[in-house]
């Protein structure tokens, strides 16, 4: 690798780090000795990356206080990015399926070769099914909504990821068995994981398609077993199927008022 890019990297690195310090501190913001002592770099080399930071809009400084905090031009850029975007419109999908089924519903994108849960709604029964926390994170194919963020993947992107070794703690999901599970969901449209996380719970998931055909999220619901029989089973399909066709509609660019009163 050319020096110069190197340095680049390194750069980007950092900048990196700063901006995820600044992101786990308090709203009110965070001084240079703070963000200093939190990234483990040089004071220096902290308040240059600040200084170039806030001058593209990423962070803001109040003057007063001499405290940076993330700016509002991070922000807009991430409201643009589409799989963030289906966080914001899930929302009452999410609400609408808990409230129908009873039952714990979950909403998950990929981040790099992870499911990450990024919203989750709990119904009415009695006997929950918290087996995710928002912002637990799971290797991709792992749990009914990583199994299909996954099988709906390029094949070679799948090849890729059945040949991970990141699943090593879960022995339910080796290479094989998640190969199967795959073909079983791409054939069916939906997933289903029978109880190889917790024996006891059982959960469907469906992928939300994007408009150039790509998968941004997945909707899931967790229920206990007996909560799961095939008949059951097939009501929540067509529930998870609707509210995820929904939802790839609202992301279409040319989503006008009559698309969005369909999701909403």
């Amino acid at each position: 690798m050319p020096a110069a890019q190197g340095a680049s990297l390194r750069t980007i690195d950092r900048a990196a780090t700063v901006l995820r310090a600044l992101a786990a501190g308090p709203g009110a913001g965070m001084r240079l000795a703070d963000v200093t002592a939190e990234v483990g770099l040089g004071k220096a080399t902290v308040h240059r990356l600040l200084g170039a930071l806030a001058e593209v809009g990423f962070i803001e400084v109040d003057p007063h206080e001499k405290r940076y905090r993330l700016g509002f031009a991070l922000y807009a850029l991430g409201r643009t990015a589409r799989r963030f975007r289906v966080v914001d419109l899930a929302g009452p999908a999410l609400e609408r399926l808990a409230e129908a089924t009873g039952d714990t519903v979950y909403l998950s994108i990929r981040d790099g070769d992870e499911a990450l849960c990024v919203d989750r709604r709990t119904g009415s029964y009695p006997i929950r099914t918290l087996t995710l926390d928002v912002g637990d994170r799971r290797p991709l194919g792992v749990g009914a909504g990583s199994l299909a963020l996954l099988a709906f993947e390029p094949p070679a992107e799948i090849a890729r990821l059945l040949a991970s070794g990141r699943r090593a703690e879960y022995p339910q999901f080796d290479g094989p068995r998640l190969r199967r599970m795959v073909e079983e969901t791409r054939a069916a449209g939906f997933s289903f994981n029978d109880g190889r996380i917790v024996s006891a719970m059982c959960a469907l998931g469906v992928p939300v398609i994007a408009p150039d055909g790509g998968v941004v999220a997945a909707l899931s619901i967790a229920a206990i077993r007996e909560r799961m029989n095939p008949a059951r089973r097939a009501e929540l399909v067509e529930l998870l199927r609707a509210e995820a066709a929904g939802l790839s509609r609202a992301l279409a660019p040319e989503a006008g008022p009559a698309a969005r009163r369909q999701t909403g």
